[in-house]
């Protein structure tokens, strides 16, 4: 296990935080003020979700075979920024469709990637604590272009954004080449075992883990809850008359669950062995109705910091227990990733 590539692999989860949203919650405030309607952004980001969500399987599966996962994280990267960059120039329907499409299918190959990435680098026994040191990093890369995502939309207009984005990109392209690709163990990285026989991952893998279903149903349920928050807190400040400046309500709401996600991923990866995977899961999944129901009850502003706090609290905890408890599920099947993709798909 190499320090360096261990250390360089924490600043790419960092860098990479800004890059696998695209735009993210600004996109709506972007979209909104050129004019757009809340139902056409909203049917246009279904769109790329929908792309997302068929490319996932496919995604851990690739991710598996490859033994050139830095390589295809850079590509992906690159796909994203570069589609997203087009909206600046250009916000025709069949731009944005190409934009969130692109973006959404490339989204879904970054999880599993990062994940096979950690395994490799840090094998089994060493996956937990290293992913949540990756998720603290990423929650802080997050919290950190925020902040400065906050202060270009106060200061030049959401246009700055996509600026931002480009250099985060390069700076995530940097981190990545600073992974020796030797420090991974290819085999590792999908689950593979000394002891185990290498093979292709296969779509029997579906009705072989009934708690791998369990969990993809679970999760499943709990996301489509989840996901369609954030985005219409964004648009419901952007539509609303008055001088609060959207960009910086939308990078407040990253900030706020962003700074709480730090510590509690770095919580639970030190104490995911002694209360075990459920029982973190089930925590996560408890936060959702609570936090739901907040955001229902009030227009108001200020509302959005529980919100945003409880949503820390839920995604801190889900990003190390969920991955921790595939690997530790599928050890020795050479499908880790796949398995990673199946939950995420579902």
């Amino acid at each position: 296990m190499s320090l360096r590539s261990l250390r360089a692999l924490c600043l790419t989860s960092f860098f990479i935080a800004d890059v696998r949203d695209g735009l993210g919650p600004f996109l709506g405030i972007f979209l909104t003020q050129r004019h757009w309607q809340a139902e056409d952004i909203g049917l246009l980001m279904s769109v790329g979700g929908i792309a997302g969500l068929l490319a996932t399987l496919p995604a851990g599966f690739i991710t598996d075979s490859s033994r050139h996962k830095r390589l295809l994280l850079a590509g992906v990267c690159l796909v994203i920024t570069l589609t997203t960059l087009l909206l600046w120039f250009s916000q025709k329907t069949s731009v944005v469709a190409l934009s969130q499409v692109a973006s959404g299918i490339c989204a879904a190959f970054v999880g599993p990637l990062i994940a096979g990435i950690t395994l490799g680098l840090a094998r089994q026994r060493g996956f937990s604590a290293q992913m949540g040191k990756n998720e603290a990093f990423n929650h802080a890369g997050n919290f950190f272009t925020a902040l400065m995502a906050g202060a270009i939309a106060w200061y030049w207009g959401i246009g700055g954004i996509f600026i931002l984005m480009a250099c985060t990109t390069l700076l995530t392209l940097v981190a990545l080449l600073a992974i020796r690709g030797g420090d991974i163990d290819d085999d590792a990285a999908r689950g593979i075992e000394a002891a185990s026989t290498p093979s292709l991952p296969g779509f029997a893998i579906l009705f072989r883990h009934t708690p791998l279903l369990i969990a993809g149903v679970t999760l499943m349920l709990f996301h489509l809850a989840n996901a369609a928050l954030l985005p219409m807190l964004s648009m419901r400040i952007a539509a609303a008359p008055g001088h609060l400046n959207p960009g910086l309500f939308a990078a407040a709401t990253v900030i706020i669950s962003q700074v709480v996600m730090i510590p509690v991923a770095i919580r639970v990866a030190g104490s995911i062995d002694k209360y075990g995977y459920w029982r973190c899961i089930l925590l996560a999944l408890l936060i959702m109705p609570i936090r739901a129901a907040l955001a229902a009850s009030s227009d108001a502003p200020a509302m959005m910091v529980p919100v945003q706090i409880l949503d820390g609290l839920a995604a801190g905890i889900l990003g190390v227990a969920v991955p921790s408890f595939i690997v530790s599920l599928l050890r020795g099947s050479g499908h880790v990733n796949a398995g990673q993709s199946v939950v995420m798909l579902m």
